[in-house]
């Protein structure tokens, strides 16, 4: 596949469980809904029954572990639809600047988008952002390590 044949339906049409590390009850995105080189987003519904889930809303680490795999789901798409790879274990290097400015209740959508800044070495700065009914609730900026080994 060639990034000129990605579209919104093809990524829809992904298990997320197929680009990601971790699987069930730790997978905290839902759907991959855009991909550049640099930029990805997903959508999730907030699901009671989440582990990060308490008084109804999602939690801060619930956010950030959000974030974390929205950057995983970006790069596992691009391991295994680009460049035919296995999925890659990655790892949170650090967090900065992590501001809340609302809730996700249970049964809510939120979209986050992650923008890379630089990778370099198998390191990933981004900028992210958390959106709930169309109102940015979460940002961050995150660094991640990617295990390159084969």
């Amino acid at each position: 596949m060639e990034l000129k044949d990605v579209t919104e339906a093809f990524l829809r049409s992904i298990d997320i469980h197929t680009v990601l590390p971790q699987q069930e009850p730790f997978v905290m995105v839902g759907t991959l809904t855009h991909f550049e080189p640099l930029t990805s987003t997903t959508e999730t519904v907030v699901k009671e029954d989440n582990l990060f889930v308490e008084n109804g809303c999602f939690t801060p680490f619930g956010m950030m572990e959000n974030i974390a795999q929205t950057c995983a789901s970006r790069i596992g798409f691009y391991n295994k639809y680009i460049l035919h790879k296995d999925v890659q274990i990655g790892y949170i290097g650090a967090i900065r600047d992590y501001v809340i400015t609302g809730k996700a209740p249970v049964g809510s959508l939120i979209t986050t988008t992650v923008d890379v800044q630089e990778e370099v070495f198998g390191m990933t700065l981004a900028h992210a952002q958390i959106k709930c009914n169309n109102q940015v609730i979460a940002t961050a900026q995150i660094k991640l390590a990617v295990n390159n080994a084969e």
